[in-house]
């Protein structure tokens, strides 16, 4: 080993000592040298999921492969998902650090892979290997997080995650757009550097964790079991239903390819379930952590909030685009009203929280908000000026920032410190079930709405009468721009094309067209965007009603770095007491002086510390 290798491992031992001398209290200089690394490995994750959007139609062309699109997505999704359990355990165990850097490196090398893809397949595979990566970029920040800062103290810092994951979601379909416009950037593709532009990034993030990220390691206190039938049974269970609810609007719910996935994620659910029960402890989801209320509440409550958000960061960008006209890249500007409410309310109800301790009020104003948001979505008509729209916006934004971080600090205070890794990516595993799931529900609702819309649209006597006005023109018919709209009518009219197929494909033309030829079916648009709002605002509803019963129980004063510092000091003065009696009266040794009985001791005390949390909870 060189001179250099060795003062840096010396150099990264002492830090690591300190924080261990120290009680398990990590300075603030320790703390946001560690959380902007923490970050940018968040931000990451977050903006993978967004900035594919906007260029995957340039990608599928380069690559040969429009039909095999959704793959990509889907890869990364399902991967991402499935992983983020099996980070949270994994980490339990064996440490947070050493996960993290293995999912940013795993994350990298999908990066550097998918940039240099030659087929749409291959793509596929490179994003599953990120999506590998991004399930412990999503999870463990807030885990680790837990095991630096206090409940009462981590609500003020997770106000800043969101913060990074509202910026992402916003400059992600920009970056995104800007990329895959460009030529080529370096003598490479530009929408190669979608995916080569993490490893920048991804480096900065490598070098802030090794270098600040120095956590006490998890003792070998006792033997434990690594629950692999546990991870199998997920794998089972959540592929496929993640599967179908992607693809199940273009093979037909009830498809025999539908079917299958419904029966083998039932079957997979019911074998995880029991599995779970025997591996007790050690499972991956460990069945104890639902008998806490808040625990389960929390976790209720985050499916649900996951579905509002994921269905409104995907519809609304589409009513933007489709019925107001905007690029890909002023939608994303658009939303900028919602990551603003998000970022306010997250940070303010971070630090009421920190001072107060309290939380019961935020999941019940913050779905008060999101609902009152999507009502007024309820109103929306393809006449309606942006700025009605954003008002909505603002709306679930506030909503949204009050309900993320409350929900996972929750959560985390619900459970004992041993376990805060499994509850912190069980909480993210859910949410983002929850979000596949309103994605899926939202756009098969609103494609299954769009020919009856559209159908009741071209009943309108106002809107029929323009479009004659408008047919009867030379000009309109002549104007190239209105090409692809007099053919489907035309189609239409000679018993052809369905009228509702024509936004389940490329819709630039209406936005070219004529107006008074696309009306109708921008309105038939809009009406069918209403009632998903309306099932969103359903569900949102549900949730403000269940929000009452979450059981808020006091926030802990410390970490669970301390809280282990703390018992292990204990024990070991224990051990001490022990020593010094046995030297004056040498019957008073016992075989819990051995190591052995240390680290038993060690462990019995961790256990009846996260049952008491427990019962309390």
């Amino acid at each position: 080993m060189s001179r250099v290798e060795t003062k840096s491992a010396a150099s990264s031992a002492a830090r690591a000592s300190a924080v261990s001398e120290s009680g398990g209290v990590m300075s603030h200089r320790q703390i946001m040298f560690v959380i902007y690394g923490l970050m940018a490995g968040m931000f990451l994750s977050a903006l993978d999921q967004t900035i594919v959007g906007t260029s995957i139609r340039t990608i599928s062309d380069d690559l040969h492969g429009l039909s095999q699109q959704a793959w990509v997505t889907t890869a990364y999704l399902i991967v991402s998902t499935i992983a983020t359990p099996i980070y949270g355990k994994l980490s339990d165990i064996f440490g947070r650090r050493p996960l993290f850097i293995t999912a940013i490196v795993i994350f990298l090398l999908g990066s550097v892979l998918s940039g240099f893809a030659q087929s749409m397949v291959e793509l596929a595979s490179f994003r599953a290997l990120q999506g590998l990566g991004a399930g412990g970029l999503m999870a463990l920040p807030l885990a680790i997080m837990g095991d630096m800062l206090a409940p009462r103290e981590r609500a003020k810092y997770q106000g800043y995650f969101l913060a990074v994951f509202g910026i992402s979601s916003v400059i992600g379909p920009l970056i995104g757009g800007l990329l895959a416009g460009a030529p080529s950037i370096l003598f490479i593709t530009g929408w190669r550097w979608v995916f080569l532009i993490n490893v920048p990034i991804g480096i900065v993030a490598l070098i802030i964790v090794m270098r600040f990220l120095h956590l006490p390691k998890k003792s070998a206190n006792r033997s434990v079991r690594i629950d692999w039938w546990g991870a199998a049974a997920v794998i089972l269970a959540v592929g496929p239903l993640l599967l179908v609810a992607e693809q199940g609007r273009d093979w037909g719910w009830a498809s025999a390819a539908a079917i299958t996935c419904y029966v083998v994620g039932a079957l997979a659910i019911t074998a995880f379930i029991a599995i779970e029960r025997l591996m007790g402890d050690d499972a991956l989801i460990p069945l104890k952590l639902f008998k806490s209320p808040t625990f389960s509440m929390a976790t209720i409550l985050g499916v649900l909030v996951g579905f509002g958000m994921f269905g409104a960061l995907s519809t609304i960008p589409l009513y933007l685009q489709l019925v107001i006209g905007s690029t890909p890249t002023e939608s994303g500007f658009q939303l900028l009203p919602m990551i603003l409410g998000l970022m306010i309310s997250s940070i303010t109800s971070g630090q009421l929280i920190s001072r107060t301790g309290k939380y019961k009020m935020f999941p019940i104003v913050g779905t008060a908000f999101m609902a009152s948001g999507f009502y007024l979505f309820t109103f929306i008509t393809v006449d309606k000026p942006v700025w009605f729209i954003m008002i909505g916006m603002l709306l679930v934004g506030l909503g949204l920032g009050q309900l993320m971080q409350t929900l996972t600090t929750a959560g985390q205070n619900a459970v004992g410190p041993r376990d805060i890794g499994v509850a912190t990516s069980s909480s993210t595993f859910f949410r983002q079930i929850g979000g596949t799931l309103g994605v899926a529900v939202l756009f098969s609702v609103l494609f299954s709405r769009i020919p009856n819309t559209i159908k009741a649209s071209f009943s309108d006597p106002t809107l029929v009468a323009n479009m004659k006005q408008a047919l009867a023109d030379p000009k309109v018919l002549s104007d190239p721009a209105n090409a692809q709209i007099l053919e489907l009518l035309k189609n239409q009219s000679s018993g052809g094309s369905n009228l509702g197929t024509a936004l389940d494909g490329n819709t630039a033309f209406l936005n070219t067209a004529d107006h008074r030829l696309s009306a109708p079916f921008l309105t038939g648009f809009a009406e069918a965007t209403v009632t998903v709002f309306w099932v969103s605002l359903i569900v949102v509803l549900v949730a403000f009603v269940l929000s009452f019963f979450l059981k808020a129980t006091p926030l802990r004063q410390k970490s669970a770095l301390q809280e282990v510092a703390d018992a292990d000091a204990a024990i070991l003065a224990q051990a001490s007491a022990n020593q010094m009696g046995a030297m004056v009266d040498p019957a008073f040794a016992t075989t819990s002086d051995s190591g052995q009985g240390l680290s038993h001791r060690r462990e019995s005390h961790a256990e009846s510390r996260d049952n008491s949390v427990n019962s309390a909870s």
